[in-house]
Parts: C-alpha cells; sequence; structure tokens
C-alpha cells in the first residue's frame, strides 16, 4: 500500500491547514472498503477534515465519519459544485475520491488551491488540472 504511506504523509503535513475530502457517490458499485479505510485515516490523522458527500449535487457536507457515507446508483457526478463550495470556504485542499469520470463546467479551467484526485482504480485518467494519484 504505497499510496496509504504517501497520503498519510500528505495529510500530515497538512495539520494546520484547512483541509476537506469529498467523496462521489454516484456509484453504488465503488470500492466501498477502500474508501472507508481512506476516510478512516483522516478520520484519525485530522479530525478536523469536512467530509463532502456529492454526486450531481452536494449531498452532505459534515464532520468526517467513514460510518455515514450513503452511496447511489444512477453514475451522475458532476464535480463543479464540490470546486466552488471549496474556493467559497477558503478550503486549501481538496482531496477528491473519485474515478474523474464527472462533469467539469467549462468555466472552471483552474483552482486556487491544492486538489488531488484520489483514484480507487488502475486506469488513471486525465485531470484538467490538479494532481492524481492512484489508491487501488
Amino acid at each position: 500500500m504505497k499510496w496509504h504511506k504517501r497520503i498519510l504523509t500528505m495529510i500530515q503535513q497538512r495539520s494546520e491547514k484547512k483541509v476537506a475530502l469529498c467523496v462521489d457517490t454516484s456509484s453504488n458499485e465503488a470500492p466501498i472498503l477502500l474508501i472507508n479505510n481512506i476516510v478512516k485515516l483522516f478520520e484519525q490523522v485530522k479530525p478536523d477534515t469536512i467530509l463532502v458527500q456529492a454526486d450531481f449535487k452536494i449531498r452532505t457536507i459534515a464532520p468526517i465519519k467513514s460510518d455515514t457515507i450513503k452511496y447511489y446508483s444512477h453514475g451522475k457526478s458532476s464535480y463543479t459544485l464540490v470546486l466552488e463550495w471549496a474556493k467559497e470556504e477558503n478550503i486549501d485542499t481538496l482531496f477528491y475520491i473519485t474515478d474523474v469520470t464527472g462533469f467539469i463546467s467549462d468555466e472552471i479551467d483552474h483552482v486556487d488551491f491544492e486538489l488531488f484526485w484520489l483514484v480507487p482504480d488502475d486506469f488513471l485518467p486525465q485531470v484538467p488540472f490538479g494532481k492524481v494519484i492512484k489508491v487501488a
């Protein structure tokens, strides 16, 4: 689990920053155990992390808790609202667990915060901005 150490180090380096973790809940076929383990890591290392659950809309914004994630089966996701929310809330670093197959508005061509796409798959997609980290 090479990614585990990398994510742990990244969380620790941002101990004084405002951090959010978003989980793409658009598919109930997601690797739920893996995602829960990532959320638990944030929960233990940086308990003030904000957990955002979103698909084509933001479902919840709450303190981080791994047993509160609800998945849907429609497969539709849009990252636009979460990226706009992160900007409005002055988030320093956003970690986004997703397969990166969702929609981003053409009006968003960059973000002013750190963005890490945590991809729980062997396929690493191209992203318009931010950095991709494979967590599979």
